[in-house]
């Protein structure tokens, strides 16, 4: 059978019987079945309402029942166009609802949306498990992967290829009788764990609030700061001044306030978050999700759950990550002992001779070190980063670098009026992608930051036309106030950047096929495109692009630059030694063979105490919290952070060596990175880029460490 014989029976199959699904009531049509009558097929948020998600999604169901059945029916022998292709083209409608339905429960979630995601999760799993699970599919499939030396692949079929038979096999396409039964089963149980994780996780962070009446508490906070905790106390009718675990509400409280039992309380209430008790309790969900994982690796033939990640990872297997994880530990260890030595030194100072350094004083004290070291502190630079400025010199830069330009377009929906779209052309005219940009804290928004994709990039094989990607990039950034702009942190313009450099990533992206293209690359790789753009920040040449007083227009100075780049490796060691205790602890987690039967937040302060610099607190849980590898893609891949970042210093340096506009170097970039995806292997296309391996060396000369390997 012929390919458009093939299409002309799914589009059969889909059309026998007329959806009753379509039909909200006798006067609404779902409008995701209809084509999205927008700019550029943008998602019409003011028409899409929490009814037409289910309705959707099981019609998307049905859909993709129906093309994969006629995948499996089709009579002639299995090949890659008549096998993996349609299989890759399947599912369309199902991908464009999720993607909206799976993207609003982080961004603009809801209590009817949280409630439907407990119902379809299960749904939608078992779905999942139907196809990844189906013996006739995956016999086709396994029957083009044996036979491929007999057609003619390219190279990013072949990794379409690959990529799908490994899709299948490591997800239990293998497996025969009660072992794929127990497969189907873990996989579901898992969707609703790892939801009710991020659930709990949410509402608890959204039900705490420190409220403040006695304005001598809020001594050493900056204006700004208290008019933020104003604001806020205003929007929830409460009197005196609220903060909140949010990162713009809760760093700063944690940086300037003097009184030191207030710190200790926000800090005790942010880390005993889902650790306490109460209804939004992890605990019990870690351990099932942990031996879950290691469940399911075991049914595959593995030892543990991280030697299941790792084989599809840059990094390849454990021994490889914990070379890496115990490398920095060496080298960066001696170095931290120092800087909170120092920082202990001058709590002392005031504080008296047995004062004893606790984790809710190392930000207040770190910053005291940091004004006396370097005459700097984030009130003194947030006038200068002011958000639409901020804005204009990371559009600016991706302009200046790629040739790009971005319109505001307004007759894009949104699905809240904090978030703005943009058409982005690339330097020819041409039309590269839609960015929303969604940048402050609400009540519906988890916390963190991130990229996503609303629609993949891929190309057409017979017309030829290349459909363009929708992103997004979220935020939870300082809010403007009555008076004041949104005026940004030095690490919140770092947030900013990197979330771009993703954004980027998705935008170039340029493969043939949507699973292959953009930002769906190896875990330890997807970090490379975001961190790099974080060496920016501190360059003068950027820095003088966008940064003046939001006030008086006055440049940022150079004597004030100066500062910020002698400041760059402030606590450079602590902030690394932070990022390698979640990496071991991740791994401790998931390098489990046995079932866990422990206490939680016990096996925690084992599992990282060699990267701990200050002293453990009881009833204190990182694990309950740790959304990256309880509820996000990070599972045994949290040493992605580290590694990428050797990657972003030794590709940084050709930028240093050619100069940090320099367009053949971006040009490279972008083409070897950017735009492939994963159609080659990722080190295949680093060394294209750089032309050899990563070293640590890179990243040890920007930190200031001393090579003692």
């Amino acid at each position: 059978m012929t390919r458009n014989k093939l299409l002309a029976t799914i589009i059969l199959l889909a059309l026998i019987a007329i959806p009753f699904y379509i039909m909200n009531n006798s006067s609404e049509i779902n409008p995701f079945f209809e084509p999205f009558d927008t700019p550029h097929g943008t998602v019409p948020f003011d028409k899409i309402k929490n009814e037409h998600f289910e309705p959707a999604i099981l019609e998307g169901i049905r859909q993709h029942d129906a093309e994969i059945k006629a995948i499996i029916d089709c009579p002639d022998a299995p090949t890659f166009s008549n096998t993996i292709i349609p299989l890759e083209n399947s599912g369309k409608l199902l991908d464009k609802v999720n993607a909206v339905f799976g993207n609003l429960q982080s961004a603009e979630t809801n209590d009817e949306l949280q409630q439907l995601a407990q119902k379809l999760s299960p749904i939608l799993s078992e779905h999942s498990n139907n196809i990844i699970l189906n013996e006739n599919l995956f016999k086709r499939i396994k029957a083009v992967y044996d036979n491929q030396a007999n057609e003619n692949l390219n190279q990013e079929q072949k990794e379409l290829l690959a990529k799908t038979y490994d899709a299948f096999s490591r997800n239990g396409a293998n497996l025969q009788g009660e072992a794929k039964e127990r497969f189907r089963a873990i996989k579901q149980e898992l969707s609703l764990l790892t939801l009710k994780f991020s659930e709990n996780n949410l509402n608890a962070t959204n039900e705490y609030q420190l409220n403040i009446t006695n304005e001598k508490d809020l001594e050493g906070l900056p204006q700004t700061v208290i008019d933020a905790a104003a604001e806020t106390a205003k929007e929830t009718g409460t009197e005196g001044w609220v903060f909140t675990l949010q990162y713009p509400s809760m760093s700063p409280f944690m940086t300037y306030a003097k009184n030191r039992e207030l710190r200790k309380t926000l800090y005790m209430a942010s880390n005993t978050k889902c650790a306490d008790g109460s209804k939004n309790d992890n605990k019990d969900i870690v351990s099932k999700i942990v031996n879950l994982r290691m469940e399911l690796a075991q049914l595959l033939g593995y030892d543990n759950y991280a030697a299941y990640v790792l084989q599809n990872r840059m990094a390849q297997n454990y021994d490889n990550v914990n070379n890496m994880l115990q490398q920095m530990l060496v080298a960066y260890t001696p170095e931290a002992h120092k800087e909170v030595a120092e920082i202990e030194a001058i709590a002392k100072e005031e504080m008296g001779p047995d004062f004893k350094l606790m984790p809710w004083d190392f930000g207040y004290y770190s910053h005291k070190l940091k004004e006396r070291k370097y005459n700097i502190d984030d009130e003194l630079l947030r006038p200068y980063f002011e958000l639409e400025q901020v804005k204009a010199g990371i559009f600016g830069l991706a302009e200046r670098l790629y040739g790009i330009s971005f319109k505001p377009a307004n007759n894009i929906p949104v699905y809240h009026k904090d978030v703005t779209a943009y058409e982005v052309f690339d330097k020819d005219g041409s039309f590269l992608a839609v960015l929303y940009t969604d940048f402050h804290p609400r009540a519906g928004k988890r916390a963190g930051a991130w990229m996503t994709s609303y629609k993949e990039q891929w190309i057409d094989e017979e017309t030829h036309e290349n459909s363009r990607p929708h992103v997004s990039i979220v935020m939870n950034f300082t809010k403007p106030t009555a008076d004041k702009p949104s005026l940004l942190t030095l690490y919140e313009v770092e947030t900013f950047i990197h979330e771009f450099g993703h954004s980027l990533h998705g935008m170039f992206a340029n493969s043939t096929y949507k699973s292959l293209s953009g930002t769906n690359v190896y875990w330890d790789f997807v970090e490379l495109p975001s961190q790099i753009m974080e060496n920016f920040v501190t360059e003068k040449e950027f820095l003088r692009t966008f940064a003046k007083h939001y006030q008086t227009g006055e440049a940022i100075p150079d004597e004030l630059i100066d500062r910020i780049q002698k400041a760059r490796n402030f606590n450079v060691a602590y902030q690394c030694l932070r990022q390698l205790s979640f990496g071991l602890l991740d791994m401790a987690w998931y390098t489990r063979n046995t079932p866990f039967s422990g206490d939680v937040e016990a096996y925690e302060k084992e599992a990282w105490k060699a990267a701990q610099l200050l002293p453990a607190v009881d009833g204190t849980c990182m694990s309950v919290q740790f959304s990256h590898i309880f509820a996000g893609g990070y599972a045994a891949g949290y040493y992605s952070y580290k590694w990428a970042e050797i990657l972003d210093a030794d590709a940084f340096a050709l930028f240093q060596e050619t100069g940090i506009f320099n367009p053949e170097t971006a040009a490279s970039f972008r083409e070897n990175i950017l735009s492939k995806g994963s159609t080659e292997h990722p080190m295949v296309l680093y060394k294209r880029f750089r032309g050899q391996e990563p070293s640590i060396d890179a990243i040890l000369q920007r930190d200031g460490i001393s090579k003692t390997l």
